[in-house]
């Protein structure tokens, strides 16, 4: 470590003491016109800083050097005179006689090769051909959503995909790819499975990969460098900085055009490093928390976590997510570790965000990957879930309860047959709302209910971290036949895709998805993380399955119910016997103007067949264990009926 850099992250200690000013204004960055550019950042502590051009993202020598002046609450600025577009810059604080490493500014939009140097840009030029014209698709109500979380690179990479751009954005725009045996792929794959929204994994500049080899290495990307930059990793030319933004621009209008909304992936609860993050550079400390010896806190589990309290983290999360929704005009945020953020950040962003669109969806993960200084009551967990304004957040309740907790990985959960689990899938159903007929104290996690409105709650049971579902399922069920976990594999699903809430998928496991038993696989090579398109032909019953179940989700609105009084009003649990895998529930009177009057659903977690009374009147079935059907399968049922083993079900009324 430099001794520069080291007098940096001593101050930082120092910092914590520091009352810094409040930079309330807008026009923090670099703002481009024909004319002039102007450059604003904000360095409380800097006693000088240092602007410099350049013709290239790097290498070569410096066009000019420029001071920059000392101006109002911590900021500094300067108008360079002329036509700068597409040149390079970085800016170099002096604090305490100690001059920062040469990066962009916290609000670069766009940079060169790997994000060390900022690009002025016309970010007009950047819109793609009918941009003005893109639309968000048509939103009703959040639990219409239907998630699917998918990484740009893993989508198209395999040599089966039948995609040209692998592992790029122009990846997502592909339409008619087919698999060797001429089934759809990529965006044709999406589209016709039947899901809202597409959730990106980190696609903003990350660390871990070498821009100049992309091809070399794999990561999921949480671990940002620029975080209002698209990554270059996943654009066909990463040193010019247009190409990047034209082209995730370009991905999210083919989506929008094709009925699909895009969920953002944001990671603002910490930075790659320390040492050589843009906010030690400007503010050494101020941005981050720390311990009461000085040290770093981490609860992110990557060696330090952002301080979201401090005014102006807040401001530059709440303007970040802001950009992103009205420039690349993106429909969703998931945060990272949304537990580590302070509940009137969150707040905040809910209020910009939905000023913008009141239709943007935002949710994050409920907690922290470790202990913070900073408060849990003040902080954005799932138990405080009912204290943000339209936020939502996953429910590890419903996940561990299906297939068993995540801390050991040979439990099994409800669709496998594990007893004292039907209290969590209950209380997934009701998407972690109040319900008379739940009894709290036997769910696996929680313990109360914590989400105030249904779409509150993330229903899962696979997501990007841990073992894909198929995976999980093999490892806990050890001997047990391929049909068999693929009967627990379908009724996992049918719970997720029948409870009220917002359910979301990752991506391949509708047709089994596999990591070859690797569950943090987040550099692990494209072997292991690539979709497999053959698996669409191995398992296309599986594939066809899914499809069915989110089919059945969008024509019955009583899936979808917006509200936890409705829920109360038409959804009742009834008696059963037997071994406590039999879970039965009715949902009546029309819920939420579904054209059926009332709608039975039966799940049986055990192997065993099971009979159940039927409700009075006539019943038919559209799902069972094989698939969904609408007009019914079977006969016309009454009285009693026999449930298969390992399956979900449901009866209409006739």
């Amino acid at each position: 470590m430099n001794k520069s850099i080291a007098m940096l992250l001593m101050l930082a200690i120092l910092s914590r003491s520091w009352g810094q000013p409040v930079y309330s204004g807008a026009g923090l960055g670099v703002h481009y016109s024909p004319a002039a550019t102007s450059f604003t950042i904000w360095s409380p502590a800097a006693t000088d800083v240092v602007l410099r051009l350049y013709a290239a993202g790097e290498g070569g020598s410096v066009l000019n050097t420029i001071h920059l002046q000392k101006g109002k609450a911590g900021s500094w600025a300067v108008s360079v005179p002329g036509n700068w577009e597409n040149r390079f810059y970085t800016f170099q604080t002096c604090i305490n006689g100690n001059w920062s490493q040469e990066c962009p500014d916290l609000y670069a939009q766009a940079v060169g090769i790997n994000g060390r140097r900022g690009m002025i840009i016309d970010l007009a030029k950047t819109n793609p051909p009918g941009w003005a014209h893109d639309k968000r698709p048509a939103l009703k109500n959040y639990t219409d959503i239907i998630i699917y979380e998918l990484h740009v690179r893993d989508l198209s990479i395999s040599a089966g995909s039948g995609i040209v751009h692998k592992g790029k954005y122009l990846g997502l725009t592909e339409r008619g790819t087919h698999n060797a045996a001429g089934l759809s792929t990529g965006l044709d794959h999406i589209k016709e499975l039947g899901v809202t929204h597409i959730h990106l994994m980190p696609s903003f500049d990350f660390n871990s990969i070498d821009e100049a080899n992309p091809g070399s290495y794999y990561n999921w990307g949480y671990d940002p460098v620029n975080y209002n930059v698209p990554e270059g990793t996943y654009a066909t030319d990463a040193y010019d900085g247009r190409v990047r933004i034209r082209e995730l621009k370009q991905a999210i209008s083919t989506l929008h055009a094709n009925g699909l909304r895009v969920v953002l992936d944001v990671v603002y609860n910490h930075t790659s490093n320390i040492a050589n993050s843009i906010f030690t550079q400007m503010a050494p400390g101020y941005f981050y928390r720390h311990l009461a010896n000085g040290s770093y806190s981490n609860g992110s589990g990557c060696n330090n976590e952002t301080a979201s309290e401090q005014a102006m983290m807040r401001k530059f999360i709440v303007e970040s997510v802001a950009m992103w929704a009205r420039e690349y005009h993106v429909d969703g945020f998931r945060f990272d570790l949304m537990g580590l953020h302070d509940i009137p950040t969150m707040n905040a962003v809910s209020d910009t965000l939905h000023k913008i669109d009141p239709s943007i969806f935002i949710y994050g993960e409920g907690w922290a990957a470790g202990a913070s200084p900073f408060p849990e009551a003040q902080r954005a967990v799932k138990q405080n879930v009912a204290r943000l304004n339209s936020i939502a957040a996953y429910s590890d309740d419903i996940r561990d309860g299906l297939r068993g907790g995540i801390s050991n990985v040979k439990e099994n959960g409800f669709a496998s047959g594990h007893t004292g689990t039907a209290e969590s899938i209950k209380f997934g159903i009701v998407g972690a709302t109040a319900h008379p007929d739940i009894d709290y104290q036997r769910v696996c996690d929680s313990k109360a209910p914590w989400a105030k409105e249904p779409f509150q709650a993330i229903n899962y049971v696979s997501c990007h971290d841990d073992n894909c579902l198929f995976d999980r399922l093999m490892i806990s069920n050890p001997g047990a036949s391929e049909q068999d976990l693929i009967k627990i594999d379908k009724l996992a699903a049918a719970v997720v895709l029948t409870s009220q809430g917002v359910p979301l998928l990752l991506a391949g496991d509708e047709m089994l998805r596999t990591k070859q038993g690797m569950a943090n696989s987040f550099n692990a090579p494209d072997s292991i993380n690539e979709l497999n398109w053959d698996r669409k032909t191995t398992y296309n019953k599986v594939y066809e399955y899914y499809r069915g179940l989110i089919a059945l989700r969008k024509r019955h609105p009583a899936f979808r119910m917006p509200t936890s009084a409705m829920i109360r009003q038409h959804l009742t649990f009834l008696q059963t016997s037997g071994d406590g895998l039999l879970i039965s529930y009715l949902l009546t009177g029309n819920a939420n103007g579904d054209p059926c009057k009332n709608i039975l659903i039966v799940l049986n977690g055990s192997r065993n067949a099971q009979k159940v009374n039927l409700p009075p009147g006539s019943w038919i079935q559209v799902l069972n264990g094989e698939g969904y059907k609408e007009s019914g399968i079977g006969a016309v049922k009454t009285g009693v009926a026999e449930i298969a083993g390992t399956s979900a079900n449901v009866f209409l009324a006739r």
